[in-house]
């Protein structure tokens, strides 16, 4: 059951909408019955769909390349994950050329333990990954739903729900991916933020800092949260969530610490292995390639431009329907940390972990401009499933 929504939230809610949707936006939110009943159904009918067709569809595709359903399935970060599920984190970070090749440890622990657990009751790594993936991006669905509903009621959070489901980085679903277990503890650690659960919302946090470090935009809204409510209320308890959150991320630092005996190990693998560091000028750099030549950028560059134009159209959609401090500072820090990481920029699926930018449209529109986001968001999952499956040119 949803937590009942605070009195002083109403105000917020009620001043994002038009006024003509504010009486409707209020009857949404008002019987506790009600929310007990609401459920993203659609949504995740709508998922399951297209999870459905994607294994169809590599299916029949196999038959022609026979290249394997499982290894179609397990390709790009899936092979990693597996390699750490089979032979764990190596001790000794391989060199080659005197830099830091790829290696497994530039992956998160969670998601691999999640499918090492599963493999002790019979299930094997490959299918046990696939399994995860497709069970925890459903419940990101719900996650990002609830949440939507919590903020904006439940029409609007029906809409969210929706085109979340569809949304182009929703292909990670279908492959061996840690994403949904990082957007499901978020967004439920969002809610338990808005709800004052602090040990809640640190413990989610601190599963969402061991799958993902993206997480530590999540981490940002807790020491918000907790540090504004520690000073109102005279008390320590809001701490435990900022204080819990980052609790995953640095138990892995710490590990590679002692499993390699070297405190940068990941930071080094990220560097060396796949070329991946903080750049301000890397969002910037994207925008001006695309203003001085149009036609010069790479399939690369034309998608990393459409993600970062997506993301400064959702940024200010965000603050336009006025979400909540702890969601608006998530979903911004989250498209940064994306959008500074050269090469990684604003592609679909780490756009997708700035969830709340998908929230913003689906609250934002409805009729036939909420129909047209939703068909393109379908035309571009179809797309950039066949390019993971098809293509090895351009990482995911």
């Amino acid at each position: 059951m949803l937590p009942e929504t605070p009195a002083d939230s109403v105000p917020l809610l009620t001043s994002a909408l038009p006024v003509e949707d504010a009486s409707r936006a209020s009857s949404d939110l008002a019987p506790e019955a009600d929310a007990r009943r609401w459920f993203p159904t659609t949504a995740l009918l709508v998922y399951a769909a297209c999870r459905l067709l994607t294994l169809i569809g590599v299916a029949v595709t196999d038959l022609i390349t026979h290249n394997g359903l499982v290894a179609d399935l397990t390709a790009w970060d899936g092979t990693w994950f597996l390699k750490i599920v089979r032979h764990g984190y190596p001790a000794v970070l391989p060199m080659v050329d005197g830099r830091v090749a790829e290696n497994p440890i530039a992956f998160f622990p969670l998601f691999p333990m999640a499918v090492r657990a599963l493999a002790c009751v019979g299930i094997p790594p490959a299918a046990g990954s696939l399994v995860i993936s497709a069970v925890t991006g459903a419940s990101a669905v719900v996650a990002v739903g609830f949440l939507a509903r919590r903020i904006a009621g439940d029409s609007r959070a029906e809409r969210a729900a929706l085109l979340f489901a569809v949304f182009p980085g929703t292909f990670a679903f279908s492959f061996a991916y840690s994403e949904g277990i990082a957007i499901t503890c978020i967004g439920f650690g969002l809610i338990a933020l808005l709800d004052r659960r602090w040990w809640l919302a640190g413990v989610l946090g601190a599963l969402a800092t061991a799958a993902s470090p993206v997480a530590l935009a999540f981490v940002v809204s807790c020491a918000w949260c907790g540090g504004r409510a520690a000073w109102k209320d005279r008390t320590l308890t809001p701490l435990l969530a900022p204080v819990l959150a980052p609790l995953g991320i640095a138990l892995y630092m710490l590990y590679l610490w002692v499993h390699t005996g070297m405190l940068m190990a990941w930071r080094l693998t990220e560097r060396g292995g796949w070329k991946s560091y903080p750049s301000l000028s890397y969002p910037f750099h994207i925008l001006y390639s695309f203003v001085t030549n149009p036609l010069g950028p790479t399939f690369t560059g034309q998608i990393l431009l459409v993600g970062t134009v997506g993301a400064i159209i959702g940024i200010v959609l965000m603050i336009r329907e006025r979400q909540p401090a702890p969601v608006l500072l998530y979903g911004l820090g989250a498209a940064a940390m994306a959008a500074f990481s050269h090469p990684v920029g604003l592609r679909p699926r780490f756009l997708m972990l700035a969830f709340p930018i998908v929230i913003a449209l689906g609250t934002r529109y409805s009729g036939w401009v909420y129909r047209c986001l939703v068909a393109v968001s379908v035309i571009l999952l179809v797309l950039f499933t066949i390019l993971e499956v098809g293509s090895r040119s351009v990482f995911p």
